[in-house]
């Protein structure tokens, strides 16, 4: 018995056997022990003036101090490691509290840049030839890293915080003008409470464009959280602290428009924001995945497949649970959100640019170009743009207004800034089949249908432009309606050409009905000519 201490179950098997008045033989025949083993426990039994029923009610660990001895229990150890063949329990224990005192050493190790178990391992059999074999040794330091990886469980109340990253792999799409690849980061945000998550790609990771994410994800819950968490991002923090974190003072005004308070985490404690990192690996899968064979032309194009997939997110019942991430917002979160302030917060910037002769001023930030009413060439402008618009002044009355653009060293033409000559030029850059045919519809069908036969009447199509540019003007010369009877005549003939159509406005032909028109040039008669009566 003392090498082999019985088991729990096996203890209280043997109070019920011994509760009914069963002998001590037939308990020892049907635990298979000896009969002085269970001699040995009823004395223990008995020695502690409790019945057997109220043994059999006492927890686990009570019935163990009264059954188990600690005597016993070395007794046995020493006997099963000499049978092993390993040292004495004596032995043993030194041997275990040597390691526990070099673990935090082993740990802190582990952290340094090439250091590795092996290595360790042999420094430490060096200093201890009895020590622990490798294994032993990594199974024991693995059951450490354990214990200090432990994680906690937060109970997040609806609305509290909302925590942001970005993720690490980028997102892109392709230039439909030049067939680069742009790449794009990819900023994530989610309420821990229900889970519920915003996804978008931006332009850059610059502080304007954060900002922005921030505004629209704050638009797309349609509510403030109290507190906003992230990491210790440049474009948020300007000084890290485990204790005061010192926040940027665009991000201070940020939140003083949103009356929201800002917190950072800990810097290298991403279990700080767990969610958010939580989110960051389902984008991985439920937005990236799905989007890896889809090639998008435009970062617009690109979040509305982010969103899509996103929705579906959403919408997915949780695991284990009868609702969804939307749901559990909707119903518990949304509503305790605090309502938004009556417009987005927008950070702009305010410079001098001076036009070029090619009327454009040149926004430094992204080296692009925006064009300006030709006749401020040499002037100095002001430019005022945030993360969606650029507008400039002159003598504060505003001159243009266009959509910003991120693409570098790129160009934003208005067609009514450019002088006149500069206007012909742009519309001949977009001149083809469809252009002519679009302008001859709007005069009329004969003019739609004779300038098709034009176009069809050359192998190379853009060689008839020039006819159809030039029957198109005939329109503004002599009304929209002679040129469209101009064109019904035309058609009757073989041959199309703007010379046809010139003559018969000319001529005033069109003005002619057409009957009288066929007579004009009917076969006259004549004494000299036969007819059909001469050939019978």
């Amino acid at each position: 018995m003392a090498n082999t201490p019985k088991t729990m179950q096996q203890i209280r098997m043997m109070l019920q056997q011994l509760h009914k008045g069963i002998s001590h033989r037939r308990i020892a025949r049907s635990l298979n022990i000896s009969r002085n083993t269970v001699k040995q426990y009823v004395d223990r039994f008995l020695a502690s003036t409790l019945s057997f029923e109220e043994l059999l009610g006492l927890e686990d660990e009570a019935l163990s101090t009264l059954v188990y001895r600690p005597e016993d229990r070395m007794a046995a150890s020493e006997v099963a490691t000499a049978a092993l063949g390993y040292p004495s329990a004596a032995v043993a224990t030194d041997r275990r509290s040597d390691f526990e005192n070099r673990v935090p050493y082993f740990l802190k190790e582990l952290g340094r840049k090439g250091v590795t178990r092996m290595l360790l391992w042999q420094e430490y059999i060096g200093q201890n030839p009895d020590g622990y074999r490798y294994t032993q040794f990594c199974e024991r330091l693995s059951r450490h890293q354990q214990l200090r990886q432990a994680s906690m469980h937060f109970e997040h109340q609806p609305g509290q915080v909302l925590m942001v990253d970005f993720a690490g792999d980028m997102l892109g799409y392709v230039n439909p003008d030049t067939g680069e690849w742009i790449r794009c980061p990819v900023f994530v945000a989610v309420l821990p409470f229900s889970g519920y998550g915003y996804v978008c790609a931006l332009a850059n990771a610059t502080t304007p464009q954060v900002v922005s994410a921030l505004n629209q994800c704050l638009t797309f819950f349609d509510g403030v959280p109290q507190a906003v968490k992230c990491d210790n991002m440049r474009q948020m923090v300007s000084k890290s602290c485990r204790y005061e974190p010192v926040f940027t003072e665009v991000f201070n005004q940020w939140a003083l428009h949103y009356n929201i308070a800002l917190t950072a985490a800990r810097v290298g404690k991403p279990k700080d924001k767990a969610h958010v990192e939580n989110l960051v690996r389902i984008t991985y899968q439920r937005i990236y995945a799905p989007l890896r064979n889809q090639t998008f032309k435009s970062l617009e194009e690109l979040n509305r497949g982010i969103r899509h997939q996103l929705g579906l997110h959403h919408q997915a019942l949780l695991q284990r649970k009868d609702y969804s991430r939307s749901q559990c917002f909707m119903l518990h979160e949304q509503p305790v959100l605090s309502a938004l302030p009556a417009g987005p917060f927008q950070l702009r910037h305010s410079v001098q640019a001076k036009v070029q002769k090619n009327y454009h001023v040149t926004l430094g930030e992204d080296w692009h170009h925006y064009s300006v009413p030709y006749h401020y060439i040499g002037k100095t402008l002001q430019v005022n743009y945030d993360t969606d618009v650029v507008e400039i002044f002159h003598q504060h009355q505003r001159v243009a207004l266009h959509t910003r653009s991120f693409k570098k060293h790129g160009y934003t033409t208005v067609k009514e800034h450019m002088p006149e000559g500069h206007q012909k030029f742009f519309e001949t850059r977009g001149w083809d089949q469809d252009y002519f045919l679009a302008q001859a519809q709007k005069i009329g069908p004969s003019v739609h249908q004779y300038l098709s036969l034009v176009l069809g009447a050359r192998l190379f199509t853009e060689q008839t432009y020039n006819t159809c540019l030039g029957l198109i003007r005939l329109g503004k010369t002599y009304g929209p309606v002679r040129l469209e009877n101009a064109c019904k005549r035309a058609l009757s003939g073989n041959r199309y050409t703007y010379r046809v159509v010139a003559d018969i406005l000319a001529n005033n032909l069109d003005q002619q009905p057409l009957q009288q028109q066929a007579e004009l040039f009917r076969t006259p008669e004549h004494s000299n000519i036969r007819g059909k009566e001469n050939y019978q």
